[in-house]
């Protein structure tokens, strides 16, 4: 009798186990994750760690993450952190980016992005140049105009000095012919500080990733000028630089990057882990949510453009006196 129960409590639960994904049921690549983030929460790294975090345990990949956040220059202070504590750590993973690259090359770090193993560049994001609603300047033309004719006299808010927001107003001050080491950068730890300053009309505009200024954007707090990509960003009708007449493009990469010291196999678990997330419903769902670009490269591929843009970003910041 109590065989003949079983059997048909398992005959009354097969259709159920046959709708259930099969990822409930596929044992995870890793049972749980560090994934340490170099900036304090709530910013871009830290927005991007917790992305790979909902991504993964939806598609079944890993079982639990835990994160550790240590923030300030630019991903500087907790770069060495990862380096030293957490050398040879098989599922540890740092969220790191362009802006890491200019912090090490301008603090003349002795630990940079190059002691880290490159595991895969996953997006990349426009900057957006924005300005309080209540500014005065209505159009790029009058933004444009100011910075002609005296780049110090416009201040600019954005991430860390030397970063990718500090390079691109660079970029833009020398493309209108001034020096870019006459640049008002005012530099902030995070998205919400600067965020605060813009709005607050402490400064004249702000530089960041889209995402970072979309909701203030979208609550008519803030008017966004211009946007420093290849094209228009989806869904969003702000121009291009290039579309403005400025030969000027820009973007935030962000990538994920392994301790330094474990082997080849550990690598390419990592990267496997990675891929597979790529792939996964969940992780296009965060992409089109958040207006990510899909960049995704990995492995070898991602070393090499690391490389070249060590090498680009150097140039840059010579411009603006930085190196």
């Amino acid at each position: 009798m109590i065989d003949r129960r079983r059997l048909l409590a398992g005959a009354a639960l097969a259709p159920l186990a046959a709708a259930l994904p099969r990822a409930a049921f596929a044992l995870p690549l890793f049972e749980s994750v560090l994934m340490f983030v170099p900036a304090a929460p709530g910013g871009g790294w830290d927005g991007t760690g917790r992305a790979i975090e909902q991504a993964c345990r939806a598609a079944g990949l890993v079982g639990a993450f835990q994160f550790e956040n240590v923030g300030g220059a630019g991903g500087m202070v907790g770069l060495p952190r990862f380096v030293n504590q957490r050398k040879g750590m098989a599922n540890a993973m740092m969220v790191g980016g362009s802006v890491m690259v200019g912090a090490g090359i301008q603090n003349r770090s002795p630990v940079t992005i190059r002691d880290v193993v490159p595991l895969a560049r996953l997006t990349e994001e426009a900057g957006a140049i924005v300005v309080p609603a209540s500014s005065p300047m209505k159009t790029w033309k009058d933004l444009e105009a100011a910075i002609r004719a005296n780049p110090r006299a416009v201040s600019v808010a954005g991430g860390s000095s030397g970063g990718t927001d500090h390079q691109l107003l660079g970029k833009v001050i020398k493309a209108l012919g001034r020096n870019p080491r006459e640049a008002a950068y005012v530099a902030f730890a995070g998205g919400g500080p600067a965020n605060a300053a813009i709005l607050g009309g402490q400064v004249t505009a702000g530089i960041s990733g889209y995402s970072e200024f979309a909701e203030h954007i979208e609550a008519g707090r803030m008017r966004a000028l211009a946007v420093s990509g290849s094209i228009r960003i989806p869904g969003v009708d702000v121009p291009t630089l290039t579309e403005l007449g400025l030969p000027v493009t820009a973007a935030n990469w962000r990538g994920v990057f392994g301790a330094p010291g474990i082997s080849a196999a550990q690598r390419q678990a990592l990267v496997d882990l990675l891929t597979k997330m790529h792939a996964s419903q969940p992780w296009r769902e965060v992409l089109a949510q958040r207006k990510w670009a899909d960049v995704f490269l990995a492995g070898d591929a991602f070393g090499k453009m690391l490389a070249d843009d060590i090498s680009s970003t150097e140039s840059v910041m010579k411009d603006l006196g930085l190196a």
